[in-house]
């Protein structure tokens, strides 16, 4: 994929592209772009080798859980420039797809409140891959930071992943969130395609 944005005389004045490459990188550099986004697919093999015990989490049930649901990611979420703000119109629209499955989308409560949830979803195998599992969005309630629930959570969701018969886990990622990367990283997950954004970006005056 591969978008671009031209002036008149034929400058490239805006590129994204995925997969990127060097040579995309490269390209907008020589035309005195910046990097303004990088969002990283990783991916793993399924089962993992670690050994600990998924959180005991619950299935989400549509209807019930949606306001619980959209204040966690809302509140997890007020940087991301595609997750924030989300509605219950976002949230609809997500489970009329086909690919929609409650079973894969992971609740985990404290005292029942929703500390954090793990949304799963199932690729079906294509030319060029095999089937996939994602975590399509993952997110622990600010209040409930500093406790290990995000990498708890991805190790439930991956497991559930695992219990499909998926042989390959996946996510995406921005390149700079750092902790994210972190995490994922420690867990064994490795960098497969990214989808990249340059820009013209302005000096502040001085």
């Amino acid at each position: 994929m591969r978008n671009e944005r031209r002036d008149d005389a034929g400058r490239l004045l805006s590129l994204e592209t995925e997969p990127a490459t060097e040579a995309d990188a490269a390209e907008a550099r020589a035309a005195g772009l910046s990097l303004v986004r990088c969002n990283q697919q990783l991916r793993i093999r399924l089962p993992l080798a670690d050994s600990a015990t998924p959180l005991p989490t619950r299935s989400f049930v549509l209807g019930a859980d949606d306001n619980e649901f959209l204040r966690v990611n809302n509140l997890a979420f007020t940087w991301h420039p595609d997750q924030s703000d989300w509605t219950h119109d976002q949230l609809n629209e997500r489970a009329q797809e086909p690919w929609f499955d409650a079973e894969g989308f992971l609740l985990y409560e404290i005292e029942g409140t929703l500390a954090g949830f793990c949304w799963t979803r199932v690729h079906a195998e294509t030319a060029t891959d095999p089937r996939l599992g994602e975590i399509f969005i993952i997110a622990v309630d600010p209040a409930f930071h500093g406790q290990g629930l995000g990498r708890s959570l991805t190790i439930a969701g991956l497991a559930f992943l695992a219990s499909k018969s998926i042989e390959v886990g996946m996510l995406h990622v921005e390149n700079d969130n750092v902790a994210a990367q972190s995490l994922y990283r420690n867990l064994g997950f490795v960098e497969h395609d990214s989808r990249c954004w340059w820009d013209r970006v302005e000096s502040e005056p001085t």
